[in-house]
């Protein structure tokens, strides 16, 4: 669990000091307007679609097997408007970490569901919030933490001074951190009656996996950790919708808790969640993480790449 963080004097290192330079520009350009700081964002992507074309064929790639439906036109400007708001996450990612409190509630645009949040834990639940990969999810749950603030998971970062602003800035919004592999600390909150986020939309290897329709593809390697949780007494599952509008609103939806759930059936209810993450994703699909290889994992382990 982590609940703070300690700035060390090591952090003076020669080492950091490219990591010094990043932060400091960055902090310098969070105090831009937002509108302005959305603009760079946005320029930045274009030249990420430019210049890092691997990570553009990986949003390609999975775009064309998830909407089959699309022609090529139609995907192209897709891949392009996510790379567009990839840059723009970096700034939004600024902005969660150092902004006042008044400065994010200028950017709500709505906050909706919380009663299912509420009425779970009246019934002396914890809540588990299935949470899509939207490339504005620091600023999503800055701005959820304004009105609930939540139990987050934890990677390190392999820089130690980036971990110290990535994890000062995640603590603003939420009580805790708890590792990603801290299943003991979790299943605690969530006796706890907290509010804790998950993200379950990520391909994590076969381990602890099924595979399970996702989009257009009928076997996506889908974790099974989310039932680990969910299968706790203690727990209520929920999911969320989240948006950035095009005037740089932000929408939060809460969804109901999902019937039935989990069922002891780890396809059906693997596909359940999914379908939550589809429905999510949908709402703004230029604005979801298409650059993650969320396909990796095939069910025969001598099937070639998608990614190839």
């Amino acid at each position: 669990m982590v609940n703070k963080t300690s700035f060390q004097l090591a952090f003076f290192a020669p080492k950091y000091w490219p990591s010094w330079l990043s932060v400091f520009l960055l902090y310098t350009l969070s105090w831009l307007p937002q509108s302005w700081q959305l603009a760079l964002g946005r320029a930045l992507g274009r030249l990420v679609y430019r210049l890092m074309k691997k990570r553009r064929k990986i949003a390609e790639v999975n775009i064309a097997l998830c909407y089959p439906e699309l022609n090529t036109e139609q995907r192209a400007k897709l891949v392009l408007k996510n790379m567009e708001n990839t840059g723009m996450a970096i700034f939004e990612s600024a902005m969660a970490w150092w902004w006042p409190d008044w400065r994010i509630k200028r950017v709500f645009g709505s906050v909706t569901g919380l009663e299912h949040v509420d009425t779970a834990q009246q019934q002396g639940k914890g809540v588990l919030l299935l949470v899509p990969h939207m490339l504005h999810l620091e600023m999503a749950s800055r701005i959820m933490g304004v009105k609930r603030r939540g139990i987050g998971f934890y990677r390190p970062h392999n820089n130690a001074l980036m971990d110290y602003f990535t994890t000062k800035g995640r603590l603003r919004s939420n009580e805790y951190l708890v590792g990603k592999r801290d299943v003991k600390s979790l299943l605690k909150a969530l006796k706890d009656r907290k509010f804790c986020y998950y993200l379950p939309d990520q391909d994590y290897g076969r381990k602890r996996s099924v595979f399970a329709p996702f989009f257009a593809v009928p076997d996506a390697a889908s974790t099974t950790g989310t039932l680990i949780f969910a299968s706790s007494r203690y727990c209520q599952t929920l999911s969320i919708s989240t948006r950035r509008d095009d005037q740089g609103k932000y929408h939060l939806a809460v969804q109901p808790a999902l019937e039935n759930f989990p069922s002891g059936d780890e396809v059906a209810d693997v596909t359940a969640v999914n379908q939550r993450m589809e429905e999510a994703i949908n709402k703004a699909p230029e604005q979801y993480m298409w650059l993650h290889r969320r396909f990796k994992t095939r069910p025969d382990e001598n099937a070639p790449s998608y990614y190839r």
